[in-house]
């Protein structure tokens, strides 16, 4: 396993992420401000290669360089805020969704069937 790789490849995921996110909100702003280039825009990021946000703002860059440096600047600020509360969630979320997974595979290993599950976890909610 080569972590150094995978921390790479993360990156970039979270990064082409942010891009789509960032580009949403602008888009929900020019809505309001601007709806032609609202509805330029969701039109371009529509036919655009969105998945990888570099790629995707090189092109933005080409056709309408004002919106690309907005994408870049909320992208930064999105960035900033979501960074700082992301270790500890995603290990969280991961940690919880492992433990449901494996609690279900073990139900059905030894035969619990789903009206038996039920009844637990009733009991559980009321308690």
């Amino acid at each position: 396993m080569d972590i150094k790789s995978i921390v790479k490849r993360t990156g970039q995921t979270l990064s082409s992420y942010l891009t789509y996110e960032a580009m949403r909100a602008v888009v929900d702003q020019l809505r309001e401000t601007d709806p032609p280039r609202a509805h330029w825009l969701a039109s371009f990021s529509s036919s655009g290669n969105l998945q990888d946000g570099e790629a995707y703002l090189q092109e933005l860059l080409r056709a309408n360089r004002d919106l690309a440096f907005r994408i870049m600047t909320v992208r930064q600020h999105l960035a900033e805020e979501v960074l700082d509360f992301l270790p500890e969630r995603v290990g969280a979320a991961i940690a919880e969704a492992n433990l449901k997974l494996r609690c279900a595979h073990l139900e059905q290993a030894v035969g619990w069937g789903e009206d038996r599950g039920r009844d637990f976890k009733e009991r559980d909610a009321q308690a």
